[in-house]
């Protein structure tokens, strides 16, 4: 306890970079924080049975270089390297990028809105131009992470540790929807971690990029960004998996246009097919109507490109 008094709220943290900022808005006041970088051996990367498996206190900065990942992940090192700065990407965390908080500015400035815990969302009849086209409801918020997009195309599963034990949730079910939970952004208990994620064995036609879309040249969220996996025999898609980010309070699988890669030559114009079908359903706020063109171009120029990527 802290003088004799039992602590109010114990907080984890890899990097530190987000928690720091909520704890500077006020927004999070922990009474501890335990530490997680220093875990002996929680930051490597290690083959298991063709799998691969990361420790969640892997650097950004590492992640993006290393030898394997670049190799037969490309989805992700590409995402990691993305993320904000030099200096974050060297302190911040694979697990801290995941689970991190949203970005939305009523949550980051104190609003009472559903992610502090209030009961209404103020970007819906607000400043909502960067907030989600899918899945909204009653929050609006997009999911901030760049690697958990790469991770949702990579079908990665993630290995949670708490007082409970481990458990094991595929990426589907570890990131969670307003509707779910308006509170949350995933399906981590407060005293539980990320304690690594797998990435099934790549197959040698595996070809994946990540791409996203800034509003201004400096550190700053994706507008838009999408993940693009497509396993190719030759000129034709055998499997495929898009996935958008800055769209949707959750990465944001798009099946529908996967469906439209599998089994043809991928061309120019059969991606901007798949891309046209990515953005079918999409209901766009007051403010945010431009994210619907610009993720139909950043999905075609990026599938197109994964697609002539020879190994």
């Amino acid at each position: 306890g802290i003088l004799g008094a039992a602590p109010r709220e114990i907080v984890f943290t890899g990097g530190g970079s987000d928690m720091l900022q909520l704890m500077k808005k006020r927004i999070a006041n922990p009474d501890v924080l335990i530490h997680l970088k220093g875990i002996q051996g929680a930051n490597k990367v290690e083959t298991k049975g063709g799998a691969t498996v990361i420790g969640g206190q892997i650097s950004l900065s590492d992640l993006s270089h290393h030898e394997v990942i670049r190799k037969k992940y490309a989805v992700l090192a590409e995402a990691a390297g993305s993320v904000a700065t030099p200096q974050i990407r060297n302190a911040g965390t694979l697990a801290g990028n995941v689970s991190q908080r949203p970005w939305c500015w009523y949550f980051r400035n104190g609003f009472p809105c559903f992610k502090a815990g209030g009961n209404q969302c103020f970007s819906f009849n607000g400043e909502n131009q960067f907030h989600a086209i899918f899945g909204g409801g009653p929050s609006f918020i997009v999911h901030p992470s760049d690697t958990a997009v790469a991770l949702m195309a990579l079908d990665a599963k993630f290995h949670i540790v708490g007082p409970g034990g481990q458990r094991t949730l595929a990426a589907a079910d570890f990131f969670t929807l307003p509707k779910q939970n308006a509170a949350k952004e995933n399906a981590l208990a407060d005293d539980e971690v990320l304690a690594s994620v797998e990435l099934p064995a790549a197959s040698t036609g595996q070809r994946s990029s990540y791409h996203k879309v800034l509003d201004r040249d400096a550190w700053t969220h994706a507008v838009v960004s999408t993940a693009v996996v497509l396993d190719m025999n030759g000129d034709t898609c055998r499997s495929a998996r898009i996935v958008l980010g800055g769209v949707a309070p959750i990465p944001w699988r798009v099946q529908d246009a996967e469906k439209v890669l599998v089994g043809q030559k991928v061309t120019p114009e059969l991606a901007a097919k798949a891309a046209q079908t990515a953005l079918a359903g999409a209901q766009p706020l007051a403010k945010n109507a431009y994210k619907i063109p610009l993720t139909k171009e950043i999905v075609q120029r990026t599938v197109t490109q994964v697609a002539a990527i020879r190994a």
